[in-house]
This record gives C-alpha cells, structure tokens and sequence, in this order.
C-alpha cells in the first residue's frame, strides 16, 4: 500500500537505519498485512509465496525486534534476541486481530504484524523454504526453477 511505504520510507529506527534499509521478517506471516494483500490479489493469490526464513537471523549483528509494525506511532524497538521479550505472542499468534472495539482491533493488528528488523539484506542461505496457498503455486514456483522446500499452507493464506 502507497500509504504504508510512504510513512515506512520517512521512519528512523532509534540508533539505527531508516526502516527501508532493513529487510522486514514479519514474526507471524498470517497477519493484517497478508489478509490485506489477499484481497487486493484476489484471483492472482498463487503468485504469492511466504518464505521461511532461519531464526539464526536474530544473531546477527544491528537486528532490530519491532513489538509491532515498525511503522506504527508507538512501536517499541529493541536489538536482538533481547527484543523478543518484548513481543506479546498472544496477539501476534492470535488467529484474528477483529474485535468489537475499533481500538483494540486496531491495537492488535499492528501487535500482530511485529517484525524482525535485518539490515541490509537477507543471504540466500537463511532462507529454509516457502509456503505457498496451493498446488498451482507449487508449480508456478518449480517452472521458475525455485529449488528450496515449498509447502501448501492454505491456512496462512486465509484460504480455509
């Protein structure tokens, strides 16, 4: 979303980059971000992937644990690994972030799109595998000679 990009672009990580300079690992992929990014997609939802990234990643040196989306107002950042303490795993492995209380929906959407703040980028060796939402994907991902584990998640992808 252009809006997104124009505030993440603007945003300075206390003592670090700015946000677009890191490579953002969501911690829980099934969140506010992808439901959006389904809908917007609708029949092109087999043209995406989520890659499965090692969590070695939080060793490396300048990460950054965002307790939600890194460019919300008041998101807390912290280095890694100490940072995860502060991530409210309740909210960012909850199945939905609805309520009845636009607020707190609100608030727990963003909770649920905390992130792992890399810099730089990400070497191909972190990258484990991919969950995609269906067999056509699978095979969308093997013409293009993609060669590391994919796995069928259609719950990821809010397909079930």
């Amino acid at each position: 979303m252009e809006v997104i990009q124009e505030r993440r672009a603007t945003k300075v990580v206390p003592g670090g980059l700015k946000l677009h300079q890191y490579v953002n690992l969501y911690i829980n992929a099934r969140n506010k971000a992808l439901s959006k990014l389904k809908f917007e997609l609708k029949d092109r939802i087999a043209d995406l992937s989520v890659l499965r990234i090692s969590l070695d990643v939080l060793d490396l040196p300048d990460v950054v644990i965002a307790d939600r989306n890194a460019s919300a107002n008041w998101v807390r950042f912290a280095s890694s690994p100490e940072g995860l303490k502060n991530i409210d795993k309740e909210k960012v492995f909850a199945e939905f972030w609805t309520h009845e209380d636009p607020i707190e929906q609100w608030e727990h959407g963003s909770v649920m799109c905390a992130e792992v703040l890399v810099p730089h980028r990400v070497v191909p060796t972190f990258i484990m595998g991919a969950y995609v939402s269906c067999e056509a994907s699978t095979q969308k991902c093997r013409s293009n000679r993609v060669t590391i584990p994919i796995r069928v998640n259609k719950h990821l992808f809010f397909l079930e």
